[in-house]
């Protein structure tokens, strides 16, 4: 878990420093309103696949058209950064960003999801 932490911290920074990534009338979500909309939530995407941020950290999404599962332990950033590190090995760290009326998930290398309204 450290070498998590320490990979968060050198993204958060990079992040940071990144808000040339946002295009007009985006903003990043704070921490506060990431908390308020991610822990205890499901995120659902337009392809119907779905992320559920548990209140004690733990994470898993789950592929559209019944594709299967994914596990893992997630953390947020002060900058708006969610960091989810999967039983698999592999981690990541993403931003959620608010586009107009839209919320939308903006990965580390750039690619935007649209995120369903939360019912």
């Amino acid at each position: 878990m450290r070498k998590f932490w320490i990979g968060l911290m050198l993204f958060a920074g990079a992040a940071s420093a990144q808000d040339d990534r946002l295009r007009d009338g985006e903003d990043w979500l704070s921490l506060p309103a990431l908390e308020k909309r991610l822990v205890g939530q499901t995120v659902t995407f337009f392809d119907d696949g779905q992320s559920y941020y548990y209140e004690d950290g733990r994470y898993t999404y789950t592929y559209g058209n019944d594709g299967g599962s994914a596990y893992g332990y997630y953390e947020l950033g002060a900058d708006g950064t969610v960091c989810i590190e999967f039983v698999n090995g592999f981690s990541r760290c993403d931003q959620f960003i608010q586009a107009e009326e839209r919320l939308m998930l903006l990965t580390e290398k750039g690619v935007r999801f649209p995120i369903r309204p939360a019912e």
